[in-house]
């Protein structure tokens, strides 16, 4: 199965962690190699939960990192956790972010405050919701399927991103 997804990012809002997802979505350059999303793997997949990637360095959940460096801070937590196709910022604690983020499968509002959302699946959620539903290890949640992201790539807007109160709960194509 070939799927794609269009993720619109919220630059206002979190203007770090849309600048790190951005850059190495279209791949960055580093003093430490090339950082870019395309060729890694969807890691983890909690059903009706979350689906995780973004580990460009190890592939497995384990590393990551940012353009900043191996991680940076968190940003204000002014976006919710508030329905499924919310994206939002892995971390393992505090200020730990760096290239891995989750796309969350339902409503996870205890999620705010501890996980920076910057952004939201515009297109292509019946990729999302097939990918939500592959065969997990019992034990770790990591596909028994291998799930890798072929390519992927970024665009800027002329104007910034909005959604009307009425698109922001939609789980179908909103562009």
């Amino acid at each position: 199965y070939k799927g794609n997804l269009t993720i619109g990012l919220f630059g206002d809002i979190a203007p770090m962690t849309v600048m790190n997802f951005y850059e190495i979505t279209r791949g960055y350059q580093s003093k430490r190699g090339k950082y870019h999303y395309k060729g890694t793997i969807i890691h983890r997949v909690v059903r009706d939960f979350v689906i995780q990637m973004g580990d460009i360095t190890n592939m497995d959940g384990t590393g990551g990192a940012s353009i900043y460096g191996p991680s940076f801070n968190d940003e204000k937590f002014i976006l919710s956790h508030r329905s499924p196709g919310w994206v939002s910022m892995a971390n393992h604690g505090p200020d730990t972010n760096n290239s891995q983020f989750f796309i969350l499968l339902t409503k996870a509002r205890w999620l705010d405050r501890h996980h920076v959302v910057f952004g939201k699946v515009l297109k292509g959620f019946e990729v999302v919701t097939i990918v939500g539903e592959v065969p997990t290890h019992p034990d770790s949640s990591t596909p028994t399927k291998l799930i890798r992201i072929l390519d992927c790539g970024a665009q800027k807007l002329d104007t910034p991103m909005t959604l009307k109160p009425s698109q922001l709960d939609i789980i179908a194509d909103l562009v």
